[in-house]
């Protein structure tokens, strides 16, 4: 039975006929061929693979924009300055850089392995918000 039908009695349509719209109405059968791209689609979103160029170049900016003015920044600018040996320090400045990364690499795989990504969200976040507290601990302190 329609919404926007009248009443059984004005509109003239018998019991039975409204029971048969009813039946056909409530009737939800969905054939193979309608569920399966919905599982598909449900399936592949996760799992979407990003391809090397997106995920270096997402690491690259968002390691870049986060090293400028860093204290690793200016600590590198004022060793170059007192040793006047800029090359050196830039070498070793890139090789400690490399290793930190490579290390942060190396134990996040780990941990990936071991743990789900929704539990390492979690623990990020309070890690983050450890830090904030302390942080601000720190500047009421003194």
């Amino acid at each position: 039975m329609k919404l926007d039908s009248a009443p059984l009695d004005i509109s003239g349509i018998s019991k039975t006929e409204t029971e048969l719209e009813l039946k056909d109405s409530t009737d939800f059968n969905l054939t193979p061929a309608i569920a399966q791209p919905v599982q598909a689609v449900v399936a592949d979103s996760p799992q979407k693979q990003q391809s090397v160029v997106v995920v270096f170049g997402t690491t690259f900016v968002t390691i870049f924009l986060a090293e400028i003015g860093d204290k690793t920044q200016l600590s590198t600018l004022l060793m170059s300055a007192q040793s006047h040996s800029p090359w050196v320090v830039f070498i070793g400045s890139a090789a400690a850089l490399i290793t930190t990364s490579l290390l942060g690499v190396l134990l996040g795989s780990w941990i990936a392995n071991r743990l789900s990504p929704k539990t390492i969200e979690k623990s990020a976040g309070v890690m983050l918000l450890v830090i904030s507290l302390m942080l601000f601990w720190d500047i009421f302190q003194g």
